[in-house]
């Protein structure tokens, strides 16, 4: 009938701050607070406020009081009875809570502390994040998780929850919200044990009215009370980004439009560990040690079980309390509490609860631990084998790329605005970009590119149309080659540079796209350049725009423009062509011409290996005009329906701040970009935690074992791929560091012809007129079957290997290993031909980049062909001054004598392309490196000496037989 009269009577309270998502309540408003330390309390979102004061003597805000403390308490109401209540979110939570930190700061005139139970204490945490810490003198949590998935509640394997989760939080709770009844009804059945436990206690009792009384306000509010409803939206986006997407831990969540990572809390932390926590539980919990690298954290253990951590006798007597002297020392008022210690995260398996605590807390547990037990059980088989569930749901993500890639014909409509089209239709308000902290979700991404392709249409760009993109690598950069794809145009991908002219006449252009920045490159090589998006030079654009040669497009009204009946929205086929790259080689610059169709294998192909879904969050680190930052990078994260956080620059400091507050978990590079952040002095593995793979190609040897061993957890995915697309390879093992692996299922497959590298023909069997396939461990050309007939690059021969096949010459170099995996020794247009024969550069590139002194290196040819000198140009790392002719002998040593470079020499700078790919040209037209301290020769025994004048007068490099030995040098 409601209950027994307890006589007890609520602590007094004010409310003196009322707005839309909250009421203020001021606890013990007659006191002055003078000088006092302040702290508010924020509820979770299905618990009433009254949940720090349940009960008169053990209540939060009187224990506080009682020790000098002010408090003040969020008050959300319940959802039902608010207007707009079931359309709040998460977002709205957190916002109205940094608005009470600004409102009592304003009042009190000092930073204050923040607290909370459960969620509320996540929704601190995440305030705290959102702010910087700003005006947060410290943060107080009970049972607050935060790396959610690693202890589920009831010890479920969070791997077969997360796909539920998901799919409620994207199909259900969008729509629907949950009652107080349903609140209070799933609390208890987190753990039916204690509350079938508690209820058959009460029964027991009924007979004693004194021995109820003490718990009678605690059971009123469990049983009744203490429940609100719990607003649809807010749910999903808390299923969304911290069940899903673990974001508390990852970093990059986002909160009114801002990225937001834990890592950005610098602020003292107090986490109150509930020791039979099932909800809370104790790894979850202790998740924020990792989660804010930057913060002091500390920890309190209480003998507890989740609603015990702030309610009740355990709760008065130490829960309350020391968050009282905790309150006090951090604000200099006294020792730190006794019960106060540092964070212990060493648990990172099961739950964090001992089955001493489970058994000391009540036999009816011992169900609990059980459930713990198979848990910790089911990770140690997952660690050995992936469980089927695992495995079946991976398939469910990738067989259908694969599947779709290998339905795609020439007139197959496919492209990558198409592809966003689709994305947006799906998950129209999940985040694609981040970057510089904004975040713009499928539906504003391609909102902006359809008022792009308004804006190219009244500027009287058409379908077919190449038009040049000379723009730095951030949002706008992406929207423009996108808005190009819907338009149907041909984006021609522009670099800065020399070579911009070459590059516009190679690919017809005459229109560039560009951004502030590049301006004045454009205008002078183009008379139609049509300028977009931010940069340090807006200011600038506005100027010079007249209109004619130079267009401002931010200008455009696309309200105003009228399009065309022939527009049709998304129009690329498989066979049109969709993008122009380039590359240089020996100086001379190549185009490369990249259908819808290779682009789609790109895509599919790399997101395939990457098992990139939603999950992710892809940190763009190439530039666009390379085939890793379009295809790879770009494509494979349209495809796997990932974000994608685009950064400014690549150096340490910015690398490791930008990957824990992006929440970035795949690392997209090129070359030697990470060689850097690697290598720096103050690169700490542990603040990259959240990343599970790095991507690209051009990776050396020697750096990719580096970042192994410094990031065991994460893997390395090394692609190859020809610039148009046809050949796509990728290391998807990355157990043979250096090894491009093998070709990706459903792209075009390759084999390795036999080769004369000489005569620079392929080997011709003489009975059959078939080319010969080349042996394990026998360089060759790598041909690409060239399946579809109309978009061939290269040369394409028939009859090759069997009657009427058709295979593409890439013009790359490799060799076959026993168990088939693809090996690159270099490019047919790089050989050095050296009078004892060819040399490979790529093997020795390889081979030096393991030696631990050497950063940069380079290998290239010096005279003409057929009496051309091997030089390797090598950089030394930050510290180092020199190598030893022991170093370079070990380095060398497996490679056979005639395949080591003649010279190799020390350079203080290895010049870089935008892409860190090494720079040789210079250094080959300049011709031998003279002869000092700092250069080595090989001899005739295949050993390095010291190259000197004397040494260079006796050799003569012309000559195929060993060189002459200078006698006078050691």
């Amino acid at each position: 009938m409601g209950g027994l009269e307890t006589g007890t009577e609520p602590a007094p309270y004010k409310v003196v701050e009322t707005e839309k998502m909250f009421r203020l309540r001021r606890y013990f408003p007659d006191d002055p607070g003078v000088d006092a330390s302040h702290i508010i309390l924020v509820p979770p979102m299905m618990v009433s406020a009254n949940v720090y004061d349940v009960t008169e003597a053990n209540g939060a805000v009187s224990v506080l009081h009682e020790r000098g403390i002010i408090p003040w308490v969020v008050d959300f109401g319940s959802p039902d009875h608010e207007e707009g209540g079931m359309e709040r979110t998460l977002t709205d939570h957190v916002v109205a809570i940094s608005r009470v930190v600004d409102l009592v700061r304003r009042v009190v005139g000092r930073d204050v502390h923040l607290g909370g139970y459960s969620q509320g204490g996540m929704f601190a945490y995440q305030t705290a994040a959102y702010r910087r810490s700003e005006g947060v003198a410290s943060l107080v949590t009970f049972g607050s998780p935060v790396d959610i998935t690693a202890a589920m509640p009831l010890g479920i394997p969070a791997n077969l929850v997360v796909p539920g989760v998901e799919l409620l939080g994207d199909r259900f709770f969008n729509n629907l919200w949950i009652p107080s009844w349903l609140a209070r009804t799933g609390f208890q059945l987190a753990d039916p044990v204690k509350t079938a436990k508690s209820r058959i206690d009460f029964l027991r009792k009924l007979h004693d009215r004194d021995a109820l009384l003490p718990r009678e306000d605690q059971r009123r509010f469990i049983e009744q009370e203490g429940w609100v409803a719990w607003s649809g939206p807010a749910v999903a986006e808390l299923l969304r980004q911290f069940v899903v997407h673990n974001r508390m831990v990852s970093g990059g969540f986002v909160i009114d439009g801002d990225v937001v990572s834990m890592s950005d809390i610098t602020c003292p932390i107090l986490a109150f560990v509930g020791e039979t926590d099932d909800i809370g539980q104790p790894v979850a919990v202790r998740g924020i040690q990792r989660a804010a690298p930057d913060a002091d954290v500390y920890e309190t253990p209480v003998p507890a079980g989740h609603f015990g951590l702030v309610v009740g006798s355990t709760a008065g007597r130490l829960s309350w309390p020391t968050s009282a002297e905790w309150i006090l020392w951090r604000d200099g008022r006294g020792d730190r509490p006794d019960a106060v210690a540092p964070m212990d995260a060493s648990t990172t398996v099961g739950s964090g609860i001992s089955w001493a605590n489970r058994l000391s807390y009540g036999v009816g547990q011992v169900a609990g631990a059980s459930t713990a037990v198979s848990r910790e059980i089911f990770d140690a088989v997952s660690s050995i084998q992936r469980t089927t569930v695992a495995v079946a749901h991976e398939s469910v993500r990738t067989v259908p790329r694969l599947f779709r890639l290998g339905q795609i014909q020439p007139s197959t409509r496919i492209s990558l605005a198409k592809l966003m089209s689709e994305n947006e239709r799906r998950t129209p308000h999940n985040e694609l970009f981040l970057f510089e902290n904004r975040v713009l979700t499928h539906e504003q991404v391609n909102t902006r590119i359809d008022n792009v392709v308004a804006g190219l249409i009244s500027c009287g760009a058409r379908p077919g149309e190449h038009i040049g993109v000379l723009m730095d690598t951030r949002p706008s950069a992406l929207v423009v080659v996108a808005a190009l794809s819907r338009l149907g145009a041909v984006a021609v991908v522009l670099a800065s540079g020399e070579d911009l002219p070459e590059m516009l006449k190679l690919s017809d252009t005459h229109a560039i796209i560009t951004d502030p920045t590049h301006l004045d490159e454009a205008a002078e090589v183009s008379d139609r350049v049509l300028v977009l998006g931010g940069g340090s030079g807006d200011s600038r654009a506005i100027a010079r725009a007249d209109g004619d040669k130079i267009v401002d497009m931010e200008k455009i009204d696309p309200e105003l423009v009228r399009v065309p009946i022939w527009y049709r929205r998304d129009p690329g086929l498989a066979g049109d062509l969709a993008f122009i790259l380039f590359t240089k080689t020996q100086g001379r610059i190549s185009k490369w011409s990249i259908t819808n169709h290779r682009f789609a294998m790109s895509a599919f192909g790399a997101a395939a290996a990457a098992g990139l879904t939603n999950r992710d969050t892809v940190y763009c680190l190439p530039p666009l005009h390379h085939a890793s930052g379009l295809l790879t990078t770009l494509g494979a994260t349209v495809a796997g329906r990932s974000r994608i956080a685009l950064s400014n620059g690549v150096d340490p400091e910015t690398f490791s701040f930008e990957v824990r507050h992006y929440g970035v978990t795949v690392v997209s590079y090129t070359w030697s970009m990470l060689a850097d952040v690697i290598r720096s002095e103050d690169f700490d593995p542990a603040q990259l935690s959240t990343v599970r793979l790095f991507m690209g190609s051009g990776l050396a040897s020697g750096l990719w074992s580096e970042i192994v061993e410094a990031m065991p957890k994460a893997r390395v995915l090394e692609f190859f791929a020809t610039a148009d697309g046809s050949t796509i390879l990728a290391n998807i093992g990355g157990d043979k560091v250096g090894s491009m692996g093998r070709a990706l299922p459903e792209t075009n497959a390759v084999r390795i012809a036999a080769y004369d590298a000489d005569t620079e023909q392929l080997k011709v069997d003489a009975e059959t007129g078939f080319i010969y396939e080349a042996g394990a461990g026998e360089v060759g050309m790598l041909l690409a079957h060239a399946a579809q007939r109309f978009e061939s690059n290269g040369p394409v021969l028939r009859d090759v290997f069997r009657t009427h096949d058709r295979w593409e010459i890439t013009g790359s170099l490799f060799r076959a290993d026993a168990d088939g995996d693809l090996w690159f020794v270099g490019s047919a247009q790089n050989l050095i031909r050296s009078p004892r024969g060819i040399v490979y550069p790529i093997p020795i590139q390889e081979a030096l980049s393991k030696v631990a002194l050497i950063d940069q290196v380079t290998v290239y040819g010096v005279g003409e062909p057929g009496t051309q000198v091997a030089v390797a140009a090598i950089s030394l790392r930050t510290g180092s001054t020199s190598i030893t002719p022991t170093a370079l002998r070990v380095a060398l040593g497996e490679m056979p004598s005639d395949l080591r470079p003649d010279l190799v020499w020390v350079t203080d700078e290895i010049p870089l392309s935008e892409s860190f790919r090494p720079i040789s040209s210079g250094f080959a037209a300049r011709g031998l490196p003279r002869p000092g301290a700092k250069v080595w020769f090989r001899d005739a025994e295949g050993r390095y000496r010291r190259y000197t004048a004397s040494a260079a007068k006796d050799i003569d490099w012309s000559s195929p037989t060993p060189h002459a030995i200078d006698r006078t040098q050691n």
